[in-house]
C-alpha cells in the first residue's frame, strides 16, 4: 500500500501496531541472511565509536562491474579522486542507450549505511541502482564516498560534491550522448539521502559546476527514507525505537560517529529543518522539486515529514509518498511489492521533471 501525502499540510501521525512485518514477504533463507547479516554488524559497530572494518567486509558482499548487460542495463566503475578512494559506478540501460532512443536523465546517486558502511559495488546497492536505471530509462551514477568514523564531517559531503562536479565536467568523455545534462536528478537513500541534500545545497550556493558554456541543469532531488534528526525525540523514534533495520540506539551511534567532536544532533547537517539549519528559501538554483518517500514504521519518519514540510514552507515543491506498513531500507528487497512500487514513484518523479 502507497500513500500519496503530497497535499498534507500538518506533520501526519507515526503508523500505528499492527502492521506486517515487510521481512514476512521475504523467502525464509533470505530471512536467514538478513538475520545474520544484522548480527554481526551491530558487533562490528563497537561502543567506543570505532568500527571492525574486518567484520563489515565479511558481510559486505561486492557485484564487480557488468561491462556486458545484465538485466538490460550495463555498468562500469570511473575513478574521480584515487587518494580519496573517491569513484562512482555507472549504469546504463543499453535498450535505449543509442542516439536514436532518445534522451536520457541523469541521476547521481548516493547510498546509504550510516556514512559508515557499504559502497556502489555492494550487492543491495548494485542491484538497486541496476533497478532504477532499467524502470526508468536513466543513467545512474553512484558514487563512492568516504566512511565514518575514519573520515568524518564534512567528509561525505566534499565526496559527493566533488563527484558531481567531476561528472559534470568531463560529461563528453564519461556518459553517452544521449544523456540531456538539463534533466539532472541528485538522489540518495537513508544516509545517502542526506548527503543527496546537502550536496543540492552547495550546488545551489553558488558552487561553479561543468564546463564554460556547459548545459547543467538540476530538475529534482529524490531523497529515499533520508536521515535526518535532532537532539529530541519524535513520536516515531519513541514508538518505533528498536523496530525493523534501523533502531534508534543504531542510528545515534552513527551520528556520534559522523558529527564533529562536541556537536549535538541540532548540528545543521543533521537537523536541517531546525534552528541551525541553512536556510534554501532564496537559493533559486535548489532543484525545482523534491520526492520524499518515507516508510511507516521507520524511527526516522517524522524526521522525513517534517523535512518534506519545512521544504514547502521554504517555497520549493515537494511530494510526500508513504509506505505505511514499510521499515528503513525495505526497498533494496526486491520481493517485497513496495519496493517495486518506490521504484514506479521515482520512475514517475524523474519522467514529469
Amino acid at each position: 500500500m502507497v500513500t500519496d501525502s503530497s497535499s498534507s499540510s500538518t506533520l501526519p501521525p507515526a503508523t500505528g501496531s499492527g502492521h506486517r512485518d515487510p521481512l514476512g514477504a521475504l523467502p525464509l533463507l533470505t530471512r536467514a541472511v538478513v538475520s545474520f547479516f544484522f548480527m554481526i554488524r551491530n558487533r562490528a559497530f563497537r561502543p567506543d565509536g570505532t568500527v571492525n572494518r574486518v567484520l563489515l567486509n565479511l558481510i559486505d558482499w561486492k557485484s564487480p562491474p557488468t561491462p556486458k548487460p545484465v538485466g538490460g542495463v550495463s555498468s562500469s566503475d570511473f575513478t574521480v579522486e584515487p587518494s580519496r578512494n573517491l569513484w562512482f559506478r555507472l549504469f546504463v540501460p543499453t535498450t535505449t542507450a543509442d542516439a536514436g532512443a532518445g534522451s536520457l536523465p541523469l541521476i547521481i546517486f548516493f547510498h546509504g549505511g550510516g556514512f559508515s558502511t557499504l559502497s556502489p559495488a555492494s550487492r543491495p546497492y548494485d542491484a538497486f541502482c541496476r533497478r532504477i536505471a532499467g524502470e526508468a530509462s536513466a543513467v545512474v551514477a553512484s558514487v563512492k564516498y568516504r566512511l565514518t568514523p575514519e573520515h568524518r564531517f564534512p567528509s561525505q559531503y566534499d565526496d559527493g560534491f566533488d563527484a558531481l562536479k567531476f561528472i559534470a565536467e568531463n560529461s563528453a568523455s564519461l556518459l553517452p550522448e544521449n544523456v540531456d545534462l538539463t534533466r539532472c536528478f541528485i538522489a540518495g537513500d537513508s544516509a545517502g539521502g542526506n548527503i543527496a541534500h546537502h550536496v543540492a545545497v552547495r550546488a545551489a550556493q553558488g558552487k561553479k559546476i561543468g564546463q564554460a558554456g556547459a548545459r547543467w541543469r538540476v530538475r529534482g532531488l529524490i531523497a529515499i527514507q533520508p536521515f535526518f534528526g535532532g537532539s529530541g525525540r519524535t513520536e516515531s523514534e519513541i514508538q518505533f525505537q528498536k523496530v525493523g533495520y534501523l533502531s534508534v540506539a543504531r542510528a545515534d551511534w552513527h551520528w556520534r560517529a559522523f558529527l564533529p567532536e562536541g556537536a549535538d544532533r541540532d548540528h545543521w547537517a543533521v537537523n536541517v529543518s531546525g534552528p541551525n539549519g541553512v536556510d534554501i528559501s532564496n537559493l533559486e538554483d535548489f532543484p525545482a522539486a523534491t520526492l520524499v518517500l518515507v516508510g511507516g514504521t521507520d524511527p526516522l519518519h517524522d524526521w522525513q515529514v517534517q523535512y518534506c514540510e519545512w521544504l514547502k514552507r521554504s517555497g520549493k515543491e515537494a511530494e510526500l509518498v508513504e509506505f505505511p506498513d514499510m521499515g528503513h531500507a525495505f526497498y533494496v528487497f526486491p520481493e517485497i511489492p513496495e519496493s517495486a512500487q518506490l521504484i514506479s514513484k521515482v520512475k514517475d518523479f524523474v519522467a514529469r521533471n
